[in-house]
Order: structure tokens, then sequence, then C-alpha cells
């Protein structure tokens, strides 16, 4: 099993500005505590030990509230000078994990994904990539997925605006570090969506599992204070 997870604490979380102004998006309080605590406590439960925080906007203050420890978890950080997208700041954080596997978190997003399903589900179809999917009510806010019986991702849809149902990339991924890394560039801005799973879907064995756990994306102000009503009986401590 994998005991390292890289989650992305660098956006500027634009869309949240009216609620959370002083704060980079992961450290946005839900029932008094920074959104990103509870994202820790649910790789903790499912076995990780070490986490690497790709970090950019107000990163002194994720630095000085977490340092290097947080309920026994060992937190590491690199720094993005200039912005390098979700691609980007993946692989900065994917040169500093020393194993070859890597759970990969949104920052502003918790899937409560079963990570050793999750991770049995890549090993067994022989992945290079996989994505943890989630089918939701409305995708208008997202983008679609469509995939085989053999669970390998076929295409990518642009998100349409459109309510309707539809199986969503869920923002939690398995990356295969020397893969990553010798397929994209380094020191870029490139988002890891748009500039490598879409473009090397015919070239890398992409799969995707659905999970149907619980899934919340704070980025915009209506689900950030739906969260703190969601999150009082959150069960991982």
């Amino acid at each position: 099993m994998i005991t390292s997870a890289i989650i992305l604490a660098g956006g500027f979380g634009t869309r949240l500005q009216s609620v959370v102004n002083d704060l980079p998006k992961p450290m946005a309080p839900i029932n008094g505590e920074p959104f990103l605590n509870y994202q820790l406590n649910y790789l903790k439960h499912y076995g990780i030990k070490n986490v690497i925080l790709s970090v950019g906007y107000l990163s002194e203050k994720i630095k000085a509230f977490y340092g290097s420890n947080f309920n026994g978890l060992t937190i590491d950080y690199v720094v993005e000078e200039t912005p390098l997208g979700t691609g980007g700041g993946i692989r900065l954080a994917l040169e500093k994990c020393t194993e070859p596997l890597a759970f990969v978190l949104n920052g502003d997003s918790l899937f409560d994904v079963d990570l050793i399903k999750f991770y049995d589900l890549h090993i067994q179809n022989r992945s290079q990539i996989s994505l943890a999917l989630r089918k939701v009510n409305n995708s208008s806010r997202y983008g679609t997925i469509e995939k085989n019986k053999e669970n390998i991702i076929s295409s990518f849809k642009e998100k349409s605006g459109i309510d309707h149902e539809g199986i969503i990339n869920g923002g939690v991924y398995l990356l295969d570090k020397n893969l990553y890394l010798k397929e994209t560039p380094s020191a870029t801005n490139f988002s890891i969506e748009k500039d490598f799973f879409e473009k090397q879907i015919s070239n890398i064995l992409i799969s995707g599992f659905e999970f149907e756990g619980y899934f919340i994306d704070i980025g915009i102000p209506e689900d950030y204070l739906k969260a703190q009503n969601d999150f009082k009986g959150f069960k991982y401590k």
C-alpha cells in the first residue's frame, strides 16, 4: 500500500473571496477548523504517513499552521514561486516524493474514496494512471468522463453548463511518479486535466473507478456554507 499523498494547496480561491479573503482556499474554516484538517485526517485513516503540500498563494500561512507534522502525519512542502497550474504543482511535488506511486488530491474538495480499494483496483487493472470518479445529479459545473466496461477512460467532455446527470472527475488520482515526470515539462504552468489526461489518453492506460462516497467541492460559496453543516459529523479524526 502507498503511504504518500500530495495535496494541491496553491490555489487563489477566487470564487470564495466573498466569504474567505485572507486565507488560502484549503485553509478556509469549516466549523472552526481549516478544511485541510479534514483532508489530512481522512488520509491518515487510510494509512498515509507522508503528505506533500504543493503551495503557492499565502503559503506562509499554511506553513505556519502545520509546520512539519500534523496528527502523526509528516508534512512537507513544495512552493510554486510562480503559478504552475494543477499539472505543474503536482509535478513539483512528485519530484520530492520518495515512492513510485502517490495519491493526489485537490485542496478544495473532499471525496470519501476508500483508498485501499482504489489502490487494489489500480493494480488489478494494470493501470498507469487512475482517477476516482463520482456520479452526480448535476454535472453542469464539471466536465464529464466516459469509460468502457474495463474502466478505461475513453473521453473527457467539456463542462456543458447544462443540468444533467453525469460521471465526473472526483479530484483524487493515483499517479506513477516516473511516468508523470517523463511525460510532462518541468517548471511549466499546465493543467493536469487538459494538458496531460486529455492529451495522453491514447498513449497511456488511464483508468477511472466509480465510488459513491461523500463528495463536496468548497470552491463556491454555496458549497462552502453547505460543508459547515455536513462536516459536523465528520467520521475521520
